[in-house]
This record gives structure tokens, sequence and C-alpha cells, in this order.
């Protein structure tokens, strides 16, 4: 299995990353974060083991996720997740003007996230893969809990309310 490249900031000064990927480093060097040595409460039982996935996947999901960290790309996917919709669409529901749309379109599509396809005079545009605009909404959702707009929990949220929030956002 690959190495996954340490958080610069989650890692003490001085380890080797090499070495603390390694089970060999992990078992003796005495370290407290390490599995082997760190003792949960009882009451706490066992974490379950997550597979890691290798490090072009995170890689690629890192680019994904900077591809969409833009409150303009954002409401941009929420507005393709109920259909498609051409640049002027897009415009007139986001409030945004034209070739700023356009500028975060072509971020979108090369990172993969939307399609277009020419229709005439027109490009409309969609979203790739449904995956996307879960990831959108999921994080929309988080953002409003944490702020207070909106109740937490799953309960709290219906697909019905959720398709008629992407008509209005």
């Amino acid at each position: 299995m690959p190495a996954v490249s340490p958080d610069p900031l989650g890692e003490p000064a001085g380890t080797d990353p090499a070495e603390a990927a390694s089970p060999v480093a992990e078992a003796g060097n005495g370290h407290p974060d390490r599995a082997e040595e760190h003792v949960h409460s009882p009451e706490r039982g066992a974490p379950r083991l997550v597979p890691v996935h290798d490090q072009q996947t995170l890689v690629e999901a890192g680019e994904l996720l900077r591809a969409l960290a833009a409150p303009v790309r954002i409401a941009i996917v929420l507005q393709l997740r109920t259909a498609e919709r051409c640049v002027h669409e897009l415009v007139d529901a986001l409030g945004v003007t034209q070739p700023l749309i356009s500028q975060h379109l072509r971020v979108l599509k090369s990172a993969g996230v939307v399609y277009g396809e020419r229709h005439g005079r027109e490009v409309m545009y969609r979203l790739v893969d449904e995956h996307l605009a879960h990831i959108v909404v999921d994080a929309a959702t988080h953002a409003e809990e944490l702020s207070g707009t909106r109740p937490r929990g799953r309960g709290a949220r219906s697909t019905q309310n959720t398709a008629e929030e992407t008509e209005t956002a």
C-alpha cells in the first residue's frame, strides 16, 4: 500500500514521514499517538479500520475539492443538480455576470465536474456525476448547521426541500 503524505501540521517536528509510515517505527518509538501503544477507554470500544486510498486517488480528490472551493462554483453545481442549464440561465439564477459564470464553468469543466454540450448557439452544461452534487449539498448543509440556519441531523433535511432550495439558490 502506498504511503500517504503526512499533514505538515499534524506531524511533530523532527518526525521522518517514512519512519512514521513504517510498522516497525510505530511499534518501537514510544510515541503516544501510534496505534499499537495508544489505549482507548473501555467504554469506547475498538475503532473500525478504514482502508487507505492510494496516493493518486487522494491527489485527485484534493484537486476536485479545490475546484469546488468557490461560492459561485458551489452555486453552479447546486443549479445543475436538477437540470442542465446554459450560461444565461446560470447568470439569471445566480445574479452574477456572464464572464464570471463562464470563468467558473471553465474551472469546473477542466476538473471534470461539468460537461458542456453544444446545441446550436448555446452550450448546455450538466454535472458529470451525481456524486458531485452530494458533496456540495452535504457541504452546504453542514455549513448551514454550523451557522445555525438549519437544524442539525439527517432527519432535518428532506429530498423534497432540497429540490425547492436549488431553484431559489
